[in-house]
């Protein structure tokens, strides 16, 4: 089981998303980058350490929004799609998904 779940971790499948779903997650991570461009100029300018802890803070829960959306997407799609069609592999790969986020 966890060989075959190793080789399902490692598909190089891609995904056609909606133009909306693009934007959506493109915007949040656009958000992300600025956040941590800000972050590197706080260390630039020497600024307080739970400062910029605070803010590394933020980063993070913009990051786990970020993968909860994304994997609900993922869900509602891609993994539906494929359980319809018979591919039960689909759930060997989302629990090895799902175990890698949860380190």
């Amino acid at each position: 089981m966890a060989e075959i779940i190793k080789k399902q971790c490692c598909t190089h499948k891609t995904k056609k998303r909606s133009e909306e779903e693009y934007k959506k997650l493109i915007n949040r991570l656009s958000r992300i980058e600025g956040q941590i461009r800000g972050i590197k100029g706080m260390v630039e300018n020497n600024a307080y350490c739970p400062n910029i802890l605070i803010q590394v803070s933020a980063v993070n829960a913009a990051l786990n929004a970020f993968n909860k959306e994304l994997l609900s997407n993922h869900i509602r799609t891609c993994v539906a799609r494929d359980i319809k069609n018979g591919k039960e592999e689909t759930i060997d790969e989302l629990v090895c998904t799902l175990q890698k986020l949860m380190k």
